[in-house]
């Protein structure tokens, strides 16, 4: 009776005590964080018209492939207000440019209801019956992804259910049956840089939309390719890791002897000059006093300047790097900015490059201290994520792809968009 007593005790003076607690606290303790590096099982996958990857898990959201949940309706509201969110069974972004009523917008499957969304507004008239959009295609969905033609024979939503795979044509709405004899069940599946993915638990394996064929070395861990995570499994593979993750470069920059560095989270690559053979190794062990996670670097007489939030940071190149005596310092008073900053690169000569929202900023080395002698906005990118200056011009880093400038000015002036090339696969020679 005296343990009892006990006991209730307790829980009255617990119960009293979040009574009495700021609401946030009673929130951070009754909701559970969620943390997709600890291996979620993702319930759907789609890519925003932006090419954002959006994953569901629940009644969350992940943005991108790196920062925490947050709650789905606090992006698509009326999910709740029609149906209680306990999770979405699947969802993709239709391709139809045949169709502009459809095309670009995102379908969200929840039992036997479909959502569609244009720019995060529900639709008119939705949600509705899965059969009444998609004739042929049964509820309770297990995945679903877009196919747009030639990738398909015609523009087409790839569904599937346990074992039946559901090709559906979105011109004729006719249902084709298919067969994919190698391919797991998948609990979620989307489209990203042309390649189709079949997510099973926490590992994926890449597929052919048309006959479902698995090639290569699969599955693989999707925390290793699709989202930024500060440790791996113990079978990982860095350099291939690295060389085909999707997860966008914080930075990079080829020193003065033409090695190039490539940092991403924790890691980074580097690629001797001359040499075709990728190298990986953490931040923390060549650069210890940065730990991870640069935003910008780059190399002036033959030392590599590393910006971090609000502090430069200078190695000397060697084997192993320096770090210089006096370091780090703020970058408003090295480099005569306001940190943090995106992007940096140096050319020929003594202007540094640095790049800052959507404004770049010409920075004299010679100069002491060194001096901002010139600022101009780039109109052709919302953000970029990385850029250096090497082997006849400046590649900039935006997401999964870099584009090539023949000089800074055309950057900063640059109404026309250069083509844009695969970061993973014609930088880094990754072919999946």
């Amino acid at each position: 009776m005296k343990l009892l007593a006990h006991i209730l005790c307790l829980s009255l003076g617990l119960a009293l005590a979040l009574a009495d607690a700021p609401e946030e606290l009673v929130l951070e303790h009754a909701i559970p964080v969620l943390d997709r590096c600890q291996g979620l099982e993702m319930d759907a996958v789609a890519v925003n018209e932006e090419g954002i990857p959006y994953f569901f898990k629940g009644d969350h959201l992940f943005k991108g492939f790196h920062g925490k949940a947050e709650l789905s309706n606090e992006s698509f509201t009326e999910l709740d207000d029609h149906h209680h969110l306990g999770h979405v069974d699947a969802a993709f972004r239709m391709h139809y440019e045949d169709n502009l009523a459809d095309h670009d917008h995102m379908f969200f499957f929840l039992d036997h209801k479909v959502f569609s969304y244009y720019q995060h507004k529900l639709e008119e008239g939705y949600p509705k019956n899965i059969s009444e959009v998609f004739p042929g295609i049964p509820d309770h969905l297990d995945a679903a992804v877009e196919c747009p033609k030639p990738e398909c024979d015609e523009d087409s939503v790839i569904f599937f259910k346990g074992d039946d795979i559901y090709h559906y044509n979105v011109s004729t709405k006719g249902v084709d049956m298919k067969e994919f004899k190698t391919m797991p069940k998948c609990t979620s599946a989307f489209r990203f840089m042309e390649h189709y993915y079949c997510f099973h638990g926490h590992m994926f394996s890449k597929f052919d939309p048309k006959t479902g064929d698995v090639h290569g070395k699969y599955p693989k861990d999707a925390r290793d390719y699709f989202m930024r995570c500060s440790e791996f499994g113990d079978e990982s593979d860095h350099v291939e890791r690295e060389r085909c993750s999707r997860v966008h470069l914080d930075a990079i920059t080829a020193d003065d002897a033409g090695n190039m560095y490539a940092f991403r989270g924790h890691h980074f690559l580097r690629q001797d000059e001359g040499n075709d053979t990728l190298k990986a190794d953490t931040i923390e062990n060549a650069f210890k006093e940065l730990h991870s996670e640069v935003d910008a670097v780059f190399s002036y007489e033959n030392h590599l300047y590393m910006i971090k939030d609000e502090h430069v940071f200078v190695y000397k190149v060697g084997e192993p790097h320096t770090h210089l005596d006096g370091y780090p310092k703020p970058v408003k008073e090295e480099l005569g900015i306001e940190g943090p900053v995106d992007a940096a690169f140096i050319c020929e000569g003594d202007t540094a490059y640095i790049i800052k929202g959507q404004t770049i900023f010409d920075v004299d080395m010679k100069a002491t201290p060194h001096a901002v002698t010139h600022e101009r906005p780039i109109s052709t990118f919302k953000r970029v994520d990385a850029a250096m200056c090497h082997r006849g011009g400046i590649k900039v880093v935006v997401g999964n792809h870099f584009y090539h400038f023949e000089s800074p000015m055309m950057l900063s002036t640059g109404r026309l968009i250069p083509e844009q090339h695969k970061v993973s696969m014609e930088l880094f020679g990754c072919d999946h």
